[in-house]
């Protein structure tokens, strides 16, 4: 199991926002978490990468208790996120970003094949390597926020909103490459307000609410409770 959630409450500074939280993400497939909007979906991600620490309950990865680890030693242990917004450096160059995510121990050895591995996956990036990231379209913005994931070489990938703020032309092509992921053997743990599009690529589903995970189950038999259809994932 490459991650696996027990019982976790997490929130911020006397603010709970996570109750008992348990959710398990498998090697190479694409979990994703959906719900409305301040369900804790955001704060189960942070609590999963170290950015806030879990209250209580427990965190493994790969077979290791990493509740207690800091962010970046579970960067060394081969977990990467592209964070709601990507945070990128628009200042810098499209390379030069991608290059930062190479930080990492496990990462310094590799960072040109990792590089090269990452231009092959998103073509648009070798061609736009020395624009300022700025300047990049919402689109490419993605592409180099998860291509920087990739270079910390993980193996469990954590996206918050890939999706935000792009045309539906692009937000296909943005799942096409998580799925694309997957084929190369990652775990994808995937927060997505599409929650239709998330679902089509998921090989298993958790719907939080109020900080709470109230379903879960393969996409297929969630997209079949007309309840959920119409409270959550805005299908009639």
């Amino acid at each position: 199991m490459a991650l696996e959630l027990r019982d976790v409450d997490s929130g911020y500074g006397e603010t709970q926002v996570l109750r008992g939280v348990s959710l398990k993400c498998g090697d190479g497939t694409i979990t994703v978490m959906v719900g409305p909007n301040g369900a804790g979906k955001t704060t189960t991600l942070k609590t999963v990468n170290g950015l806030i620490r879990a209250w209580s309950g427990s965190i493994m990865f790969g077979g290791e208790d990493v509740t207690r680890l800091h962010a970046f030693e579970r960067v060394e242990r081969g977990m990467a996120s592209c964070p709601e917004g990507r945070r990128l450096f628009p200042r810098l160059s499209t390379e030069t970003n991608l290059r930062l995510g190479a930080y990492s121990k496990r990462a310094r050895d590799s960072v040109d094949e990792t590089l090269q591995d990452v231009y092959g996956m998103f073509p648009r990036l070798r061609e736009r390597a020395e624009v300022r990231v700025g300047r990049l379209s919402g689109g490419e913005q993605q592409m180099v926020g998860i291509g920087r994931a990739l270079m910390a070489k993980p193996s469990l990938v954590v996206l918050d909103e890939p999706s935000l703020g792009l045309a539906p032309k692009l937000i296909g092509e943005i799942f096409e490459k998580i799925v694309e992921l997957k084929k190369r053997g990652l775990s994808v743990l995937l927060v997505e307000q599409n929650a239709f599009q998330a679902l089509n690529i998921a090989d298993y589903a958790y719907v939080l609410q109020e900080g709470r995970v109230v379903n879960e189950g393969p996409p297929s038999q969630l997209m079949d409770r007309e309840e959920l259809k119409k409270a959550y994932f805005s299908i009639e």
